[in-house]
């Protein structure tokens, strides 16, 4: 079967995807939870790193240590984030689960002093090391939103 005899991009609907016009209601949810993952290769190697998120003009800014060289691997880069409540039982949406992935290109972002703000306090060490922040903005292009309702 050749690409083109599936239909037109607007006909295709990737299976567990929920279209939207917009990624309102995703970046929602992504703002109930402090945390998530981030996804991406770094030297040929896929790797999942933990980062501290915020949303801001519609872009999702990320925080994570300077350390391990995972925003520059980034930068750049097309990356995954992606971030869910399936370990918090008390999410207040009653029972009901929810994950959310934003794909899209990466860069080290330099945040004004508000928007640092916005990340509240930071780490103080990760593997013993001092936290040193990196920041990365990612600009959502392919948002996927999976609930399981209980």
């Amino acid at each position: 079967m050749s690409f083109d005899s599936l239909g037109s991009p607007r006909e295709r609907r990737a299976v567990g995807t929920v279209e939207r016009p917009g990624p309102a209601e995703p970046l929602d949810l992504l703002g109930r939870v402090p945390y998530g993952r981030l996804a991406t290769s770094m030297r040929a190697l896929p790797f999942l790193t933990v980062a501290r998120h915020i949303v801001s003009d519609g872009h999702i800014l990320l925080r994570m240590h300077r350390g391990f060289g995972h925003h520059e691997a980034c930068d750049g880069s097309v990356v995954a984030y992606g971030a869910d409540n399936y370990n918090d039982a008390a999410s207040g949406d009653g029972g009901n689960l929810w994950s959310v992935q934003f794909t899209g290109p990466a860069e080290i972002a330099q945040l004004c002093p508000e928007q640092e703000e916005l990340f509240g306090a930071a780490p103080v060490s990760v593997n013993g090391e001092p936290y040193a922040p990196a920041y990365l903005r990612v600009d959502p292009h392919f948002v996927t939103e999976h609930r399981l309702d209980f």
